[in-house]
């Protein structure tokens, strides 16, 4: 397992939790809220993340992502007031502000396999 690399991301981070249930509705409006395995599991956290760096840091990230992209593999990163976990990345994209910055926009979402 790789870890993300200690770059950290500007102050624009937004979380969000998708929780994993199944829902049946029956006609009288009673539902029924079924888990499928492991409780703890059931809540993903997925991060959108804004990296406003330098362009050796934005060539460390996105060398970092091309890789994880190549080799499907899962990495260990620390949100902004999280805990560590196991991540991989949806989507990312980078964006040349000027001649020696960038800003890098992903989406990491938490996934459950060992490290």
């Amino acid at each position: 397992m790789a870890n993300f690399p200690s770059i950290s991301p500007t102050y624009n981070t937004q979380k969000k939790v998708e929780a994993s249930k199944r829902v049946i509705r029956f006609a009288d409006g009673y539902e029924q809220r079924i888990t499928f395995g492991v409780p703890e599991h059931q809540s993903p956290r997925v991060y959108n993340l804004t990296f406003n760096v330098n362009t050796t840091d934005a060539n460390t990230i996105m060398n970092f992502l091309d890789a994880r992209d190549l080799d499907n593999a899962s990495f260990t990163f620390t949100p902004p007031n999280g805990t560590q976990g196991q991540y991989v990345c949806d989507n990312y994209r980078e964006e040349m502000v000027l001649s020696n910055r960038s800003t890098i926009r992903t989406t990491f979402r938490q996934v459950f396999e060992p490290a």
